[in-house]
């Protein structure tokens, strides 16, 4: 595989670090609420989140009734600018950057931080699951491209059927077995900035299902190593002239 490289027009347009955790069976929500004053300084913006859920429910006669409930699941604590995003919730920790994204080191120490704060309030039984995400847009020179100039993986079309192609999207999942974890590829054509790009959704997410008991050290060390193959990953999908769009 390629070494990871900087580039000076990354293309990712969100990064993010998600903890699934365990909590004791009478854990109340509003425990998650309380750790908002510990980090309003720099996360002002408090919003619920919620779960929602349906059924149809088929009755003698025309009509049918449609049954929905909504469950509060958590908050999302955002910055300021909206760039930052913290999910405090029932499933877990979840920490969010968006465009433009720094370093890695510093969007996983300020995660690091939080879930300190988190790990700390909340006090869950422990870790079910470890993941990072980085999803990314290339933007290619258009109107039209031949995308194997760009990708290494594209979607191929059968000769006898006409070679245009206006939208696609495929998710790859392929084992990770030296770590024992998954690597999920999502690829697809997404709306350009304007006629003159094409754009390409190339979405990375690495996981390990574990179970920790309060050995974060641990769980970061795991993280780190999951940002490298997520670099490998992203090194071996694209092309020197996806290098030169992005450098």
């Amino acid at each position: 595989m390629q070494e990871t490289r900087h580039y000076s027009r990354a293309p990712i347009t969100e990064a993010i670090i998600d903890l699934k955790v365990n909590f004791p069976r009478l854990f109340s929500i509003d425990t998650l609420e309380a750790i908002h004053p510990l980090i309003s300084d720099h996360y002002p913006l408090k919003e619920e989140l919620y779960r929602y859920s349906g059924s149809l429910i088929f009755q003698p006669g025309p009509t049918t009734k449609v049954d929905t409930n909504q469950q509060q699941t958590g908050f999302a604590f955002k910055s300021e600018d909206g760039l930052k995003i913290f999910q405090a919730a029932l499933t877990g920790f979840t920490f969010s950057r968006l465009a433009p994204y720094e370093t890695w080191e510093e969007f996983r120490d300020e995660a690091k931080r939080l879930w300190k704060i988190y790990s700390k309030i909340c006090n869950p039984l422990n870790v079910t699951r470890a993941a990072i995400r980085y999803v990314n847009r290339l933007d290619l020179p258009g109107p039209s491209v031949d995308l194997k100039q760009y990708l290494r993986t594209v979607p191929e079309i059968a000769p006898n059927l006409s070679q245009g192609l206006s939208a696609f999207f495929m998710q790859l999942q392929i084992p990770q077995v030296d770590l024992d974890c998954m690597l999920i590829v999502n690829e697809g054509l997404i709306s350009p900035p304007s006629p003159q790009f094409v754009s390409v959704l190339l979405d990375f997410d690495l996981y390990r299902e574990q179970i920790w008991q309060n050995d974060d050290e641990e769980i970061w060390k795991i993280l780190d190593v999951l940002r490298q193959r997520k670099n490998l990953a992203f090194e071996a999908s694209i092309t020197e002239k996806t290098r030169e769009v992005i450098s």
